[in-house]
């Protein structure tokens, strides 16, 4: 699973923290676990989705923020995928198949990666496996708590 964001000074890592705060985690079962890994390739050994080495974490498969704003995917099996660390920094919040053909200093493309084409197919097999949860935070709390949250964030920003 994801691990804890940590508050380091910089609004990006603000904004995550108010957004992983208040996204739900919804833990897998091991058949679900097996079945994504299974949709992925990945039987034999566990490796990054995106480039084929040592998996060392889970990567937030569809982005949880975009422009400082929460996109309503959560943290749950269909929206994480095993990443190594450098893959799931470079990637950020930008959409898979963009970043890992773009030029960005560590995205598959610029590393080499052998096997591109084959991780694509089975990212996009990912993508089209199951319907990944979205919520829409503001009409399930209500406009004024909502408000009230993203306040307390630009005040927080603004002490910085």
């Amino acid at each position: 699973m994801p691990k804890p964001v940590r508050i380091t000074g910089r609004s990006s890592s603000i904004t995550n923290s108010f957004v992983n705060g208040i996204i739900p985690v919804v833990w897998p079962s091991a058949s679900q676990v097996e079945e994504a890994l299974a949709v992925l390739g990945m039987e034999a050994a566990v490796v990054c989705a995106y480039c084929g080495d040592t998996a060392t974490e889970w990567d937030h498969f569809r982005p949880l923020v975009v422009a400082q704003k929460p996109t309503g995917y959560i943290s749950e099996i269909h929206n994480l995928v095993p990443a190594c660390g450098k893959c799931n920094q470079s990637k950020g919040n930008k959409e898979w198949r963009v970043w890992m053909l773009s030029s960005a200093r560590l995205a598959p493309a610029t590393r080499g990666v052998v096997d591109l084409d084959d991780r694509i197919a089975r990212l996009q097999a990912f993508e089209d496996w199951g319907t990944p949860t979205r919520v829409d935070f503001e009409s399930l709390i209500g406009a004024d708590l909502w408000a009230e949250h993203w306040r307390n964030h630009r005040d927080l920003l603004a002490l910085m």
